[in-house]
C-alpha cells in the first residue's frame, strides 16, 4: 500500500516536470556575407609564349638582354619537345647552374628573410607577396637553413604563376 501512495504521488509530479521541460525548438538561421576567395596571381590570365617565357626568364636570372643565338637554340629546344612542363624546368635548370646568375647571396636568404622573400616574389610574379606566403617561406628557409636562394628562385621559377603575366 505504501509503494502505491508512493507511485501516486511521483507520477503526476514526473508527468507536470516532462511537460513543463519540454519547448519547441528554436530555429536558428545564419546568414553569411559572401566572399570572394582568390588566390594572389590568381588574376593572371595571359600565359606567356615560348620566346617571352625564355626571354623574361633570362633576363630575371642574368638581368641582361638574351642573345639572339642563345634565344635560338633555346626555342629550338622548347619547340622540339613535346612535354613542355618538362623541357620548361630542365631549361630553368640549365640557366640557374650557368655562371653569371644574379640570385642573391646566402646571406640576404638567412639575413632579412622577409626583404628576401618581398624583393624575389616583386622580381618574378611583378607583386607583393601576401600574408600567408610570405609566412610559408620564412618558415620554410628557418626549418631548412641549408636552403639556398637558387633552389628558392628554381622553385617560385617553375610554379604555373611564372608562366602567366
Amino acid at each position: 500500500m505504501k509503494a502505491f501512495r508512493i507511485i501516486n504521488f511521483f507520477t503526476p509530479l514526473l508527468l507536470v516536470l516532462m511537460l513543463a521541460s519540454c519547448e519547441k525548438e528554436k530555429d536558428y538561421i545564419y546568414e553569411v556575407n559572401p566572399v570572394n576567395v582568390q588566390q594572389g596571381g590568381s588574376t593572371k590570365n595571359n600565359a606567356k609564349s615560348t620566346v617571352e617565357f625564355v626571354t623574361i626568364a633570362w633576363a630575371d636570372l642574368f638581368g641582361t638582354q638574351i642573345p639572339q643565338q642563345e634565344l635560338v637554340k633555346l626555342n629550338t629546344v622548347y619547340s622540339a619537345f613535346g612535354d613542355k612542363k618538362l623541357i620548361e624546368d630542365r631549361i630553368l635548370l640549365n640557366l640557374l647552374n650557368k655562371p653569371g646568375i644574379q640570385v642573391p647571396a646566402a646571406t640576404n636568404v638567412n639575413g632579412d628573410t622577409l626583404k628576401f622573400i618581398q624583393n624575389t616574389y616583386k622580381k618574378l610574379y611583378n607583386r607583393s607577396p601576401d600574408a600567408f606566403e610570405q609566412y610559408y617561406m620564412k618558415e620554410q628557409i628557418r626549418l631548412n637553413t641549408a636552403i639556398s636562394a637558387t633552389v628558392i628562385w628554381y622553385a617560385l621559377m617553375s610554379a604555373d604563376e611564372y608562366r602567366y603575366y
